[in-house]
């Protein structure tokens, strides 16, 4: 599994970001774009102070071009040749817009997300706050791997105390990951985990996961203002949601899942893969969209492991996920591996004979 900061790091980022953290419900009317000549794209904001300019990242320039129906292969285009063009775009359909508002998110000055004014903001403090203690006290309770990235918070918590053997010396524990994103990158989710003891790799089961999207009722605007949210808005509605993630963590790591899960582990052993190994890299590779560098890894650590059955291939994956620099990607790929644990028999056949 890929390591990440240290619980107390996390903490301590956790509370310097929401002291830093800014959000604003903005008219179109009082918001324009302003793209220096390096690439750069901001917005400008007539808040009651006077205008404050923030710069936009890559997500929320997505966002931005989304909300316009500018596509962004013609956004980044524009950024990058001709900024006065994209800025002429963004204001004439931001004038067109006049009657709509957005939803800003900004840290430490800059603009990290543009939301619909419908988002549903369930920020990754308050759910931590929430959710540490119960993850502290599942049985024989280990933080794995923890990690605050641009885009989501993620908690990975094993359950020590709660194990089986799927083959003599190859122990699996059971184990939970919280994620969540503040910035429309993803649904707050709990899901089961199975770590592997022998290697550290860690599997997602995704099938059998609480998904919690960010989708609520529209943020009534004054027309002519811009808003300022305060965190105490939603504490409500939030400690409705925290309570269902709490029943979840508890289901995720229960007995009767980590059988379930464990059990379809114990299948994949008995899936030889007769074909080619690099042709059955090649059809996952086509199935799960793997760049060139990624089919690599994982065949090499389908070769090295030696192990040429679906049970081999599972942890090629979730291995090489150790390999991945970024941390959102590792864990795609450790999710990719609970992916494999759900193929009908057809679509292991198709892998397992690719020739």
């Amino acid at each position: 599994m890929k390591t990440g900061r240290s619980l107390t790091d996390l903490a301590t980022e956790l509370e310097r970001q929401a002291a830093m953290k800014k959000d604003l419900m903005v008219p179109a009317k009082r918001m324009s774009s302003v793209t220096h000549t390096s690439g750069q794209c901001n917005v400008m904001v007539e808040e009651a102070g006077g205008a404050v300019r923030y710069p936009l990242n890559d997500t929320a320039c997505s966002q931005l071009a989304k909300r316009l129906d500018i596509p962004f292969s013609y956004f980044k285009r524009m950024r990058a040749d001709y900024p006065e063009l994209l800025d002429q775009n963004v204001n004439g359909w931001l004038r067109r817009n006049a009657a709509d508002s957005y939803l800003l998110r900004t840290l430490d000055g800059r603009a990290r997300a543009f939301l619909s004014t419908r988002y549903r903001r369930l920020d990754n403090f308050d759910l931590a706050k929430s959710v540490l203690p119960i993850l502290q006290q599942l049985p024989g309770a280990r933080f794995e791997s923890v990690e605050l990235t641009e885009a989501r918070l993620y908690l990975k918590v094993i359950s020590e105390r709660t194990t089986c053997e799927v083959a003599p010396g190859d122990v699996l524990q059971a184990g939970v990951i919280v994620s969540n994103s503040e910035i429309g990158c993803g649904t707050l989710r709990v899901e089961p985990l199975l770590y592997r003891l022998v290697c550290s790799n860690g599997l997602i089961v995704c099938d059998r996961s609480m998904r919690k999207n960010h989708a609520g009722r529209a943020l009534v605007s004054d027309d002519d203002a811009v808003l300022v949210f305060k965190d105490d808005t939603l504490e409500a509605d939030d400690k409705a949601v925290f309570l269902k993630v709490r029943d979840m963590v508890q289901a995720a790591v229960s007995e009767t899942t980590f059988e379930l899960i464990s059990e379809k582990m114990r299948k994949t052993m008995g899936i030889a893969l007769v074909g080619n190994p690099v042709k059955v890299v090649e059809v996952l590779a086509n199935r799960y969209a793997l760049n060139e560098a990624e089919c690599t890894g994982v065949l090499r650590h389908l070769i090295e492991e030696g192990d040429l059955s679906g049970y081999g291939l599972v942890n090629a994956v979730t291995g090489y996920s150790q390999d991945v620099d970024d941390y959102d990607r590792a864990t795609e790929f450790e999710e990719l591996g609970g992916k494999l644990l759900a193929l009908s028999g057809g679509e292991w056949k198709q892998l397992a004979e690719a020739a």
